[in-house]
């Protein structure tokens, strides 16, 4: 009886896995960072704040980058200090990527949110909050030749909102994005370092991607500091 108590106790305490979810290869991966504006006219032209974050830059803790007087500007991140930025202390984990599914403010993606996505069984009840996300800070793995980092998911894009087909999908889709050389994520500064980005702004490098589950990240830089902070309206 205690034998069977044990593993039953084992069993509570052990994380479930996350879906086995398929890579998606050779997908180009431009750059952006908190604190950039590329774009004032654009209603996604900002990254002062995200999808998920109306106030993403102050709660990160200012420009992920350089502040030249108005403007926030990027910078190389080395491994000397672990891929974070120079000028500032971040509050939130630097480690942070974009994917095209913005299932917050993209009315198509809200609806479909708890259909398509693989993980939506674990928040049974949350299909209409829309102050929740399912995206927000979920982890993804990237790879680019013989590097391996990780990141969390913080904002919505480049370029299509409710692509799930590629995002969530298992026959290596490509994005339907035809803006910026098809780019199917955009990545932090510090992912950019991490895997060794030939330019520090382009529209050439390309990553393979999946997501993976917390338990399954391992430690590295972008564990030193990971966001658990909700959506902010």
């Amino acid at each position: 009886m205690r034998a069977l108590l044990v593993l039953l106790l084992l069993a509570a305490c052990t994380p479930v896995p996350a879906p086995d979810l398929p890579w998606h290869t050779g997908i180009v991966a431009t750059t952006f960072w908190v604190g950039e504006v590329f774009d004032p006219s654009a209603d996604d032209g900002s990254q002062v704040l995200s999808t998920y974050d109306a106030r993403w830059m102050e709660n990160y803790g200012g420009c992920d980058g350089i502040q030249d007087g108005d403007e926030c500007r990027t910078e190389p991140r080395t491994a000397a200090n672990d891929y974070f930025p120079t000028a500032m202390t971040p509050r939130h984990n630097p480690f942070y990527l974009d994917l095209p599914f913005d299932d917050l403010n993209d009315p198509g993606a809200f609806a479909r949110r708890a259909n398509v996505v693989p993980w939506a069984a674990e928040f049974k009840g949350k299909e209409t909050d829309q102050g929740f996300s399912y995206l927000k800070n979920r982890w993804v793995q990237l790879r680019k030749g013989d590097r391996t980092c990780y990141g969390q998911i913080e904002d919505a894009g480049p370029g299509q909102y409710d692509d799930a087909e590629y995002v969530f999908g298992r026959d290596d889709r490509r994005p339907a994005n035809k803006e910026f050389n098809g780019a199917g994520m955009d990545v932090s500064p510090a992912l950019n370092g991490c895997l060794g980005f030939a330019e520090l702004d382009g529209e050439t490098d390309e990553v393979d991607w999946r997501f993976v589950a917390e338990q399954a990240v391992p430690d590295g830089p972008w564990k030193k500091v990971v966001t658990r902070q909700g959506v902010v309206l």
